[in-house]
């Protein structure tokens, strides 16, 4: 009995100590039975992520065979969101992450997996009966639907390990007036304006620190892979206010979308035409940083608007 509470005691001590530094959620959209099949058969299709309303990022389903892993029988990830790494959007607290997947065929029938965990600063370990894990999740969880048609997944989750920005705490934005659109729009635009020769505002903005993502911004200067691409006859165009859309999540954020596709389309003939696969990359890499597919805004105190991520 001593033995028992002492080996209780020791892993009560080692989980306390252990500190939650990310949360991570997988989705997975399959045909077949994961509990009797080495392999699933992933549906295609588009799944959206949204972070406390706020849409945080798209993403393509293919069809391919994925193996089914481990004692568990666990599918591998379609969509992976390590809440970490998506920026300031999540916050100290509650939060509620949503995916939304449409299937490319509406009338197919599959499942739909949602699975989560903690991830903690330490790992754990455990041994029964001969076997030895050792893990640094916690708090695991597994949701499985039998759909067909969209279907709309969500989790509520606590990030204490997020940072708590000053606008976190702004009032939320319910309504746009004609002179908050105009500001945005010439936001949109001032920031198109800056690609050309000699791109030092684009320099300025892959100074930014970015979670999970290293620049080497030296050397991007050294391979000139921005000159180089404007030289090919690439360009930001200026938007209109027919090209935008302003969507309200009812938060803080106000996100800025294009009516069709991204907020600063390129064109792929135009990249094509930039000699050397590794300056094309360059390029690409810089130019996704600085001009993304959207911009996420707040009103600051002082009635400025500003980009946030």
């Amino acid at each position: 009995m001593k033995n028992t509470l002492l080996l209780l005691l020791v892993l009560w001590s080692s989980t306390a100590m252990a500190k939650v530094i990310n949360f991570e959620i997988k989705f997975t959209p399959f045909i077949g039975d994961p509990a009797t099949a080495d392999h699933v058969q992933t549906v295609s299709g588009k799944a959206r992520v949204f972070l406390n309303n706020v849409p945080i990022a798209e993403q393509d389903v293919s069809a391919h065979e994925e193996p089914v892993l481990f004692d568990e029988r666990e599918v591998g990830a379609a969509v992976w969101v390590p809440a970490a790494s998506v920026g300031t959007s999540v916050r100290k607290g509650k939060n509620t992450l949503r995916i939304e997947f449409e299937p490319a065929d509406s009338k197919t029938a599959f499942r739909a997996q949602l699975s989560w965990a903690e991830v903690n600063d330490q790992s754990s370990e455990q041994s029964d009966q001969g076997t030895f894990k050792s893990t640094n999740q916690s708090g695991e969880g597994k949701e499985i639907k039998e759909t067909q048609g969209k279907v709309v997944m969500e989790k509520d989750f606590v990030a204490d390990f997020a940072v708590d920005e000053p606008w976190h705490h702004f009032p939320p934005v319910t309504t746009l007036s004609d002179a908050d659109k105009q500001q945005l729009l010439k936001l949109v635009n001032d920031r198109a304006a800056l690609f050309q020769p000699k791109f030092e505002g684009v320099y300025k903005f892959l100074e930014i620190p970015r979670p999970g993502i290293e620049i080497d911004l030296a050397q991007i200067r050294k391979a000139g892979c921005l000159n180089k691409a404007y030289a090919a006859g690439v360009r930001v165009a200026a938007r209109s206010a027919a090209d935008v859309d302003f969507i309200l999540p009812g938060n803080q954020e106000v996100v800025i979308k294009g009516q069709t596709g991204n907020l600063y389309p390129f064109n792929e003939q135009d990249f094509a035409k930039i000699k050397g696969d590794e300056v094309q990359m360059c390029a690409g890499m810089a130019m996704s940083l600085v001009y993304p597919p959207q911009l996420v805004v707040v009103k600051n105190a002082a009635g400025i608007w500003e980009v946030v991520y």
